[in-house]
């Protein structure tokens, strides 16, 4: 490696006119380098301001003005003793264009002549700088291929090019077997050919661009479609989990039911808890595994989609390596001197392969798999159905099955407090304005939204809040009201929580009645219909239920018991207690009667 770099670096650094290292280097306007009293003696003998390596002349006399940065290499080299190396690396060797003047051992060419047809090495090109005959002579870096200019027929250099057959061919081609062809000069055949190779090398520059850009948004894809598997699987993971913890809440409310019944069948009460055990275990298992299969099931989606962007991405990387493969070939030959090897060469050059097909690149951040989620939220939706369904039958099997019969309706405060029942709100049901507070026994209407959970229980557009408790049996309880407009309802937990309003809201549907607690009034609710309810103005409700029976009674509660409004018809489900504060500022409160 060291004495092909000095090599390398002494070549630099040397005058073609006096074949010794720099002195005061300049660079004339076509870039070659030479001593400045060595190109201006040059140019005052021949009177002519041209290179003496590439030909090209200057009008006006180029000012001359010293390379520093030359200057200073070639002070290094002579601070490291470089210039001194071993001559070796003059001398030729395997791979390298021998001069054609040399005997014996053979130098390294510097320069080959397309008119000489002669390589030479840099003390024999010496004349092609100082002789005057040799000016207009072609010097082009070191070629072998010199022969190949000639005419194998007549022995005579090729400078016309033959359209009609596509080849270079002498002068007395052309008037043998070419008479009569289309043939243009050698030179102007190459300057129509080498706009068409710029042409070819922009374009090629311009795909590889393109590919680039397709690859970086191909990356881009795969990491989009791994993310959105990740979210996917944790949107399902989350929503199962919240499916778990519903039916748990539920199993709690029926299991705290079965044990709250007057009951004298021990071993019913057995059987009962049996059952909803076994019904929970179902559950989970039939929750777990439809979790499990949805996982599968978006893992396989990802590998196919990151497979099917993978198999893109090779084939646009395969098609940047040809690409640059191309740029270089073109490259290459668009700084061959050599207007017949470059002629000669132009048609072989490999053809561009068919661009491949990335109209399939798509990036839709977090979207592959929204089929998916909804998929699962139906699952959910699913599930929730039959939870309530066998939480419905189970506790009506427990409300009027398993139960004394109904008790006579109390009549004192005292009476009605035998029946009292420890209830709290839902945050999940909670409409976002509504603050709870009190261990979520109380309900405020605000102006801004509360920080509570995104829940499918939520009712998103009516002020209102189901107990987290269910009701059956004999219950009682009472609720503290203020500000202008309270309604206290009792609603089954299938009422919508997102449809129109009259499907939503307390006592405007057949599932779920309410009194509307008013300053100066009191009015009863039940599927649209309202009934005026008179009684003694109280900040306290009372609200009494008889499931089984079919009885709901409200009762304005202050030192008497006196009733507003009751109800008698047939309960499918087990009931919620409801609050709804209709004005901001508005409060209700679940007394605790313990």
């Amino acid at each position: 490696m060291g004495p092909k770099r000095i090599k390398l670096d002494k070549e630099v650094c040397s005058c073609c006119i006096c074949l010794d290292l720099l002195k005061d280097p300049v660079t004339i306007p076509c870039g070659h380098s030479y001593c400045m009293n060595c190109i201006k003696t040059h140019w005052n003998k021949k009177k002519l301001h041209s290179c003496p390596q590439c030909r090209q002349t200057f009008t006006p006399k180029p000012v001359l003005v010293k390379n520093t940065m030359l200057a200073d290499l070639v002070e290094e080299l002579k601070k490291t003793g470089l210039q001194a190396a071993p001559a070796d690396h003059c001398y030729t060797g395997p791979e390298d264009v021998s001069c054609d003047v040399c005997t014996g051992r053979k130098r390294k060419a510097f320069k080959s002549c397309l008119v000489c047809l002669v390589s030479y090495c840099e003390k024999h090109l010496q004349p092609h700088f100082k002789s005057p005959a040799f000016e207009k002579h072609k010097l082009v870096d070191p070629s072998n291929k010199l022969q190949e200019n000639v005419c194998s027929r007549h022995d005579e250099v090729m400078k016309i090019f033959c359209r009609t057959d596509q080849q270079c061919i002498c002068y007395l081609c052309l008037m043998d077997e070419h008479k009569g062809h289309d043939t243009v000069s050698a030179a102007a055949e190459r300057t129509e050919r080498q706009r068409e190779l710029e042409v070819s090398l922009l374009n090629i520059q311009q795909r590889i661009q393109d590919r680039e850009k397709d690859v970086k948004l191909l990356q881009q894809e795969v990491e989009n479609i791994n993310l959105s598997a990740d979210k996917a699987v944790g949107d399902n993971e989350k929503i199962f989990t919240e499916l778990i913890r519903l039916m748990e809440e539920r199993s709690c409310d029926v299991k705290q039911q079965v044990r709250s019944q007057q009951r004298t069948d021990v071993s019913r009460v057995k059987e009962l808890q049996e059952k909803l055990e076994q019904e929970i275990s179902e559950l989970i298992r039939l929750m777990e595994k439809r979790s499990c299969d949805v996982k599968q099931q978006v893992r396989s989606q990802q590998r196919t989609e990151v497979s099917r962007v993978k198999e893109l991405q090779e084939k646009l990387e395969q098609e940047i390596t040809e690409l640059k493969r191309n740029d270089a070939e073109l490259k290459k030959l668009s700084h061959t001197e050599d207007h017949n090897q470059f002629l000669h060469n132009y048609p072989s050059l490999s053809p561009l392969s068919e661009s491949t097909d990335s109209s399939s690149i798509k990036i839709s951040p977090l979207s592959y798999f929204e089929d998916v989620t909804e998929a699962v939220s139906e699952v959910r939706d699913e599930l929730q159905d039959v939870l309530r369904e066998k939480w419905t039958n189970i506790s009506l099997m427990v409300t009027e099955e398993d139960v004394l019969p109904s008790q006579p309706e109390p009549k004192t405060r005292a009476e009605f407090l035998k029946y009292s029942r420890e209830i709290t709100l839902d945050p999940n049901t909670a409409y976002t304005k509504l603050l709870l507070s009190d261990g979520n026994r109380k309900a405020t209407l605000m102006s801004l939204q509360q920080s509570h959970s995104i829940h499918p229980d939520k009712f998103t557009k009516c002020h209102q809040v189901l107990s987290r408790e269910s009701l059956t049996g004999c219950c009682y309880w009472e609720v503290e009201w203020r500000g202008r407009g309270v309604e206290v309802a009792v609603a089954y937990k299938n009422i919508s929580r997102k449809g129109d309003w009259t499907e939503c809201r307390f006592g405007w549907n057949d599932k779920s009645w309410a009194l509307l607690c008013d300053r100066n009034s009191f009015t009863f609710f039940y599927n649209g219909v309202q009934t005026p309810a008179s009684g003694p103005q109280s900040s306290r409700v009372g609200v009494y239920l008889d499931h089984s029976a079919g009885i709901l009674s409200f009762y304005s509660v202050s030192e008497t018991m006196t009733l507003l409004h009751r109800v008698q018809t047939t309960f499918t489900q087990p009931l919620y207690a409801g609050l709804l504060p209709l004005k901001f500022g508005a409060t209700a409160e679940l007394c605790n009667l313990k």
